[in-house]
């Protein structure tokens, strides 16, 4: 088996992620989760094409997801919150209810990636992946920790064309085959 690396030979191709945050009480003064995933999108390369606060609606949510897939200059979406177990937390039905195909180990890896920090905690988050049109879509709990887990651990490395054996963005060409 080999090892994953980074082939220092490719060159690097920047991608343009949306992030959203989903919460009732954050703005744009006390997004902490956003702001670390707006810093780590940056300094890995890539450029933020968009970022919003959207309230725990699951309607607002899907719409809004909706306009980010129809945008050609958007290649992935990543939010932050409302993942957990309340009866506010819809974002993960808003996202399942746009995807054509889900990425079920994204879920079992952030899991895994979680476990080693928090412990059997982890199981209070639902967080989720999936393609819908040509667009990535990724769905992380709302804290710090998590956001940085989901993207140190996974999406930084994924989302890297560089990455070997294999990675998303190699990947994105052929998305909207039949």
């Amino acid at each position: 088996m080999s090892q994953p690396r980074i082939d220092e030979t490719r060159e690097f191709i920047p991608v343009r992620i949306a992030l959203m945050t989903v919460s009732d009480t954050r703005d744009e003064s006390n997004d902490t989760s956003g702001d670390t995933l707006e810093a780590r999108i940056k300094e890995a390369g890539h450029i933020l094409a968009a970022r919003l606060i959207v309230r725990d609606d699951r309607a607002q949510i899907a719409a809004q997801l909706r306009r980010w897939i129809s945008d050609p200059d958007i290649d992935v979406v990543i939010s932050t919150g409302g993942t957990g177990l309340t009866g506010r937390d819809v974002t993960v039905e808003a996202f399942k209810s746009v995807f054509e195909k889900e990425i079920d180990g994204f879920s079992v890896l952030f899991h895994q990636i979680s476990f080693e920090k928090v412990g059997t905690s982890t199981i209070q988050s639902r967080a989720c992946a999936g393609v819908a049109k040509g667009t990535y879509l990724f769905a992380l709990p709302g804290s710090k920790g998590a956001v940085k887990d989901g993207w140190d651990g996974i999406l930084k490395w994924q989302l890297d064309v560089r990455h070997r054996p294999c990675n998303f963005v190699e990947l994105m060409p052929r998305l909207m085959e039949r």
